[in-house]
């Protein structure tokens, strides 16, 4: 019965106009930042794509999960191109997210590059209220939540990302129209959310071999509670990187990823929760994969480290 109640309160707030942080959080956020901001698309030399999977609050049933997938590339001189592919759930609810980015870059003179970006793509929003909740609720009566959900949204989004070899600093609105999830006989529950971020970074080289890496992503929805992600990391040969994370009132943790081979990189971070859900859950984990597929050029760029 508690996976009953817990579910449904999970669709009910789905459904509801809550001022609540609807988009997946990540803690590696620094090496999938084209999931939420269409400029990084094409940023690197070459051909970068990875997987990411993401188990929030453990021993809670019906918690989060996101799966994800992302690839970008540039496609000419100042043109990059990218794709991500989002599978986030929560108990009954299931959102597929499909969204292909354009960027363009403008050389700003040395270094310095200033990159421009577009989003588009769709959600795919199904919630088993029927199947999942309302057969199985004493005194079930509302006819409004008698049925499933299954809804396709066209949503755009736009960013900006400035860089150089050394740091950046990002802007981002991944999503920027608003429509309902459910519209039963003129009453109107849910809808989606737009999400702003803020990131940036910087990379102190402490010497030939030892470098540290801290960043930031600021996240909210307009007109929400903010959420506040720092980050230390030490990098070390250009292969083993460890740090630790925090986000604001919510939980604390450790990353660490090393680099098989040049092309291909593996990661995890743990966050340990210190808000009020640690009464029922220790923790959240994230695993990621990334590959970088290099192109021959005849020139080429100094390192980059983000």
């Amino acid at each position: 019965m508690k996976k009953i109640y817990l579910t449904a309160l999970i669709a009910l707030m789905a459904l509801m106009d809550v001022q609540a942080q609807q988009d997946p959080h990540y803690t590696q956020y620094m090496y999938n930042m084209n999931v939420i901001n269409p400029a990084y698309a094409g940023s690197k030399e070459n051909l970068s794509f990875g997987l990411l999977y993401r188990k929030q609050w453990v021993d809670i049933e019906d918690a989060p999960t996101t799966g994800t997938f992302f690839v970008h590339s540039p496609t000419g001189k100042n043109v990059g191109l990218g794709l991500s592919v989002i599978s986030d759930k929560i108990g009954p609810v299931t959102e597929n997210n499909v969204y292909g980015d354009f960027s363009y870059t403008l050389n700003l003179g040395g270094e310095h590059r200033l990159a421009l970006g577009l989003k588009a793509g769709a959600t795919f929003h199904k919630v088993g209220l029927y199947s999942d909740i309302y057969h199985t609720l004493p005194d079930a009566d509302d006819p409004a939540f008698g049925q499933d959900i299954s809804k396709t949204y066209f949503n755009v989004g736009s960013g900006f990302f400035y860089y150089t070899n050394k740091y950046y600093v990002a802007f981002s609105v991944p999503n920027m129209l608003k429509s309902k999830h459910l519209d039963f006989d003129g009453r109107k529950f849910g809808s989606e959310v737009s999400h702003y971020f803020l990131t940036g970074g910087y990379v102190f080289e402490l010497s030939e071999n030892t470098k540290f890496k801290p960043s930031f992503m600021l996240k909210s929805a307009f007109k929400a509670p903010t959420s506040l992600d720092v980050s230390a990391n030490m990098l070390f040969f250009d292969k083993f990187e460890i740090g630790a994370t925090y986000r604001l009132e919510d939980s604390f943790g450790g990353m660490v990823n090393y680099a098989i081979n040049p092309s291909v990189r593996i990661g995890y971070a743990y966050d340990r929760i210190v808000s009020d859900l640690k009464v029922t859950t220790p923790a959240s984990h994230e695993v990621m994969l990334l590959f970088d597929l290099n192109f021959p050029k005849k020139v080429s760029r100094s390192p980059r480290y983000f």
